[in-house]
């Protein structure tokens, strides 16, 4: 995995993954590759505080939507 030094490497709250945060480039983050609605948003939010991993992202949409 390449990773540019001028963006901050963080670890997924979830799973401890490490992965690079674009927040000051969002569509180039590899959180905007997932498409949460707003009701899962908070769901995400009231589990985790921080930052997580596009793949966390998607289980817990996955998760959201199977609880439905």
């Amino acid at each position: 995995m390449l990773i540019s030094p001028k963006h901050e490497i963080l670890h997924c709250d979830r799973c401890s993954a490490p992965f690079e945060c674009k927040a000051n480039s969002f569509t180039k983050c590899q959180c905007s590759t997932v498409q949460l609605s707003i009701n899962e948003v908070q769901y995400v939010s009231e589990l985790y505080d921080g930052c997580l991993c596009a793949k966390c992202l998607l289980d817990l949409q996955k998760d959201y939507r199977e609880g439905l």
